[in-house]
């Protein structure tokens, strides 16, 4: 996971780190009272396991360090592990609560206060130390857990499919997240994509893997440590490139390193011009207009959660998220091996199905009506991954003030768009649809267009003034507005999962299917309830062109459904506003970005 800025700190964008940039969430401590011993309910049985006595890590001499996916797994039986944490405004601190459920009766169990910080998991969670060959500890260190890990079941009478969530957020806006173990369930221990790489050497070491004594204490955890032999082989990708597809397919390369070969295409739009150069490598995600991505930066053995804050940008996704065969490592390793890892059409992490919702086949008839059912309410976050760059050669003399943003549907129903191509024409004529408590479809209203957007990085279907940009000089007022005011909606982060109607499991989380291709005659594009829609700073459109403004205070506005187009519970919550200071000189231009509220992301 990547640190986080201070506050105040100068921020400036070079050009190996635009593709990467990204912000991670900072609260205050959680506020909470103790439960009562009278309201005391059945608490799930929680236990450390491991999935195997054995395993293999790589380390690759290109990108050295090893991704210490021990395969160990926190099981829940005698009932679900349910956790709900919230924060009711960026001015307060997240709270968590445990939800304990015994038939259809709920109590919940507030945690102690400061347990958790952000919306990432439960910190210090596991405790893990490593011994070499002649007994010497070589490592110890503790690991954040996020319950929504990578998990399988344990029992065949286990329930087939776990109703709570795929990952734990990380967009440090984030409102509200449900984390949870299934009944009869296992979740990986490991942090995944989020964890940081260790430095072994090649050979062989002995992990032991124990949950802290704050967590057996607060959840009757028994005290059992697993122990897993390591053996570290070292790597090299030059090696691999020269024994066949099969290798290559296999073997991991880090965010940092593959990264580095992602270009810029943040200004392009600004001047027309387009590079080639800076268009990723061809592949069949690429081909449905989303950036190509690098391999997950760890072993495809891993069980990391998938992830939702990928947004509509080059980050590479979490790695795979496939289950373990906790008592036939036979079949888990032909699972393994034959797993494909990789973005491709309607698959986003290896695993994850991400299809996107099918658009009508033929656009409505007879009278428009907006009836009085459920709608969206769609709410912007306030800006984060700020940053300042120059145009670089395509816009040599240009300042920008690049930024991340997200719009999200807070609910209670979802938003649904079709758009609907008559032949010959470049824009298709878009739909509002809306539904009873039932889901049957009970009105429609014509809701603007889409267009589609040829530029690299973007290369589908946009649904015109969806929201729009704007930085506001320091009273407020109007001073530059992006031209970017279309988006290609998809579910990328999950921004409050506690609201009523969210959807734990949506579809469209990524771009591999959203938005259609450039011949597509129909496309549906949906925010669920409880997701939200985030586009990076790399993007064409997600900057200000600042080079004639003085340096001083300003505002990045983010607005949602700026001309009032789409039908949703309440328009007065759609703007967010971030401060920044924008100081330096022509060429060098510098952003300070002041915490908002309690959070502290640029």
């Amino acid at each position: 996971m990547m640190t986080r800025p201070q506050q105040g700190r100068t921020h400036r964008l070079t050009r190996p780190s635009i593709a990467i940039a990204a912000a991670v969430a900072v609260t205050a401590g959680v506020v909470a009272a103790a439960p009562d011993a009278k309201t005391a309910e059945p608490t799930p049985k929680l236990s450390l396991i491991a999935a195997s006595t054995s395993v293999t890590l790589d380390s690759w001499k290109d990108d050295p360090g090893v991704y210490l996916d021990l395969g160990t797994y926190l099981t829940s039986e005698n009932g679900a592990f349910e956790l709900k944490v919230t924060r009711k405004s960026y001015k307060d601190p997240v709270v968590a609560t445990q939800v304990l459920r015994n038939g259809k009766k709920t109590t919940n169990k507030a945690l102690p206060a400061g347990l958790v910080k952000d919306f990432s998991g439960l910190p210090g969670f596991a405790q893990v130390s490593v011994t070499d060959a002649a007994g010497k500890t070589v490592l110890k260190q503790t690991e954040a857990f996020c319950p929504n890990n990578a998990s399988g079941r344990i029992r065949p009478d286990a329930p087939a499919q776990s109703k709570y969530p795929q990952s734990c957020p990380v967009n440090p806006f984030t409102l509200g997240s449900v984390w949870g173990v299934e009944n009869g369930w296992a979740s990986n221990t490991y942090a995944g994509y989020y964890a940081k790489p260790v430095q072994l050497a090649a050979g062989t070491y002995t992990a032991k893997i124990s949950v802290t004594k704050k967590y057996r204490d607060l959840f009757g955890i028994a005290n059992k440590p697993q122990t897993v032999k390591v053996t570290v082989r070292e790597r090299s990708w030059e090696e691999e490139e020269g024994s066949g597809s099969a290798a290559r397919s296999a073997a991991p390369r880090s965010a940092k390193s593959a990264a580095g070969t992602q270009g810029h295409a943040g200004h392009g739009g600004h001047e027309g011009h387009q590079r080639a150069a800076d268009a990723p490598a061809a592949s069949a995600h690429a081909a449905h207009g989303a950036p190509a991505r690098p391999e997950a930066p760890a072993a495809r053995t891993t069980g990391a959660a998938p992830t939702f804050n990928v947004g509509h940008g080059p980050y590479p996704p979490a790695p795979p998220a496939l289950p373990w065969a906790l008592k036939k490592e036979s079949l888990q390793r032909q699972a393994f091996s034959a797993a494909k890892v990789g973005d491709r059409p309607g698959q986003t992490d290896g695993s994850r199905q991400a299809p996107g919702a099918k658009a009508n086949a033929k656009r409505p008839t007879g009278k428009a009506t907006v009836p009085d059912v459920p709608k969206p309410d769609l709410r912007s976050l306030p800006a984060y991954g700020i940053t300042v760059s120059d145009g670089y050669e395509d816009v040599p003399g240009k300042d920008y003030l690049a930024f991340s943003a997200n719009v999200w549907n807070a609910g209670p129903a979802k938003l649904v768009v079709d758009g609907f191509r008559s032949p010959g024409k470049e824009l298709m004529d878009a739909y509002q649809y809306f539904y009873d408590a039932k889901g049957k479809q009970v009105g429609y209203t014509p809701t603007g267009t889409m267009e589609w957007d040829p530029r690299p990085g973007h290369e589908h279907w946009h649904f015109t003034d969806f929201a729009s940009y704007r930085l506001l000089k320091a009273d407020k007022k109007e001073s530059v507005r992006s031209g970017k005011e279309a988006f290609c909606l998809a579910n990328t982060d999950a921004v409050d999962y506690t609201v009523k109607n969210a959807n734990w499991h949506p579809g469209n989380t990524d771009l591999s299917t959203a938005c259609g291709q450039e011949n597509s005659i129909s496309v549906r594009e949906v925010l669920d309830v409880g997701s939200g829609d985030t586009y990076t700073q790399d993007l064409p459109g997600q900057s200000f062109d600042i080079t004639g403004l003085p340096n001083g205070t300003y505002y990045i506005q983010v607005l949602a459904n700026p001309e009032n187009r789409l039908k949703e519970t309440n328009h007065k919550n759609n703007s967010a506003l971030r401060k920044v200071v924008l100081g330096g000189k022509k060429g060098a231009r510098t952003v300070q970005v002041p915490a908002h509220d309690l959070v502290n992301a640029n």
